[in-house]
């Protein structure tokens, strides 16, 4: 049964989870068209910048994001602490920032406002709140504004998205760390790139081009950092479990020499000792990093936070339940 996707988010559970929105058939999120010879690449970009002024608006964290010709894939930490504590101006501004916003609001701000009207510009301004760290709105202001312009630009009308986005929690570390090598090996395994840093537009390319300061797109969203040794005291909730850098690159490397069927090498032995130190079994780990099957699970994780997952959503059972077993 179809299952609204603000029933597959519960925060209890987790609060890391990874999105897919595809395009309908001969529709191009960016690529080429082989019959037609057009050239999509620029939209690419798009989908970048949007994800750049979105993470400057809502309290939800980018953790890895890859563009391909017709998806695109973001992994996502919802804040909810954050968008707690922002004051009631902040809030304003920021959904202004996407949306114009009603005029008792307007007023609201510039201090012309008392009583009921107060009141009022106050109940709007409490459900902006819970909106900026809401999955559902982020996705929409991301696949609304992309749908438009692209409509736009191939002077048509209708549908541009398959259907409503895929969403799949991530309920433990491991979960999460898997999914976003998934995620940011998908130009290397689509044979678009020869290594993950080669890969455009992707999390992976950004995180390593910070790194030798090679950065070749206009514009880029604030990752969630992984600890490097500018985040080597950062507290917990400002990296990506508390995961280094370097060991993520040497991982995502690995995994993708790994899985390549056109190269014979093995899991190198660090890569082998991170997945050790993370209690993750090779065989399993490397089983899902190949392609999904066209049903995606709603959750991954744990045999012990699958059933916690299904608790709070108000599922009797998660599909997958026992390939999850680590």
């Amino acid at each position: 049964m179809t299952r609204a996707r603000y029933t597959q988010i519960s925060l209890d559970s987790t609060s890391y989870y990874h999105c897919i929105c595809r395009c309908v058939r001969r529709a191009f999120l960016c690529g080429r068209d082989h019959y037609s010879g057009q050239d999509y690449e620029h939209r690419r970009q798009w989908v970048v910048d949007r994800l750049a002024v979105l993470g400057e608006v809502f309290a939800i964290d980018l953790c890895a994001y890859a563009v391909m010709a017709n998806h695109y894939h973001v992994v996502v930490r919802i804040n909810e602490k954050q968008a707690s504590g922002w004051g009631d101006t902040e809030v304003a501004e920021r959904w202004m920032q996407l949306f114009r916003g009603p005029e008792v609001v307007k007023r609201w701000l510039s201090g012309q406002t008392e009583g009921g009207e107060t009141l009022k510009a106050l109940e709007i301004i409490g459900l902006w709140r819970e909106r900026l760290y809401d999955l559902g709105w982020f996705m929409k202001c991301l696949n609304e504004y992309l749908a438009r312009r692209a409509n736009e630009e191939d002077c048509c009308k209708g549908r541009f998205w398959e259907g409503r986005y895929k969403c799949q929690a991530l309920l433990d570390e491991k979960a999460v760390l898997q999914c976003m090598a998934y995620v940011d090996l998908n130009p290397v395994r689509a044979a678009m790139a020869a290594t993950p840093e080669e890969s455009d537009y992707t999390s992976i390319q950004q995180r390593t081009s910070a790194i030798n300061g090679t950065g070749k797109q206009s514009q880029t969203p604030r990752l969630l950092p992984l600890v490097d040794d500018t985040h080597v005291e950062a507290d917990d909730n400002e990296t990506v479990c508390r995961f280094r850098l370097m060991d993520y690159l040497v991982l995502v490397d690995s995994t993708g020499r790994a899985i390549r069927h056109d190269k014979r090498g093995a899991v190198s032995l660090e890569a082998a000792e991170i997945l050790n130190r993370l209690g993750i079994n090779e065989s399993v780990w490397l089983q899902h990093m190949r392609p999904r099957r066209k049903r995606l699970p709603v959750a991954v994780g744990s045999t012990v936070r699958l059933k916690e997952y299904a608790a709070h959503t108000g599922r009797r059972w998660v599909a997958g339940q026992s390939q999850m077993v680590c």
